[in-house]
């Protein structure tokens, strides 16, 4: 067997993860009721958590 340039060895861990989360969202997508997943469910399946935009929580100018 020919080992790729830059191989360890052992899987990619990043990958990994990848994949994970690219089967969270097959499982989701499979199981919705809409034909598409809302970028709001995207993120919840992803566990992504948005940011207020700069000047939402309290930002005084000057």
């Amino acid at each position: 067997m020919v080992s790729r340039r830059g191989s360890s060895g052992g899987p990619d861990p990043v990958a990994l993860i990848e994949i994970d989360l690219y089967g969270d969202l097959m499982i989701a997508a499979s199981t919705a009721v809409e034909e598409r997943l809302s970028f709001d469910r995207i993120d919840e399946v992803l566990r992504v958590r948005r940011r207020p935009p700069s000047g939402a929580e309290g930002d005084v100018d000057g």
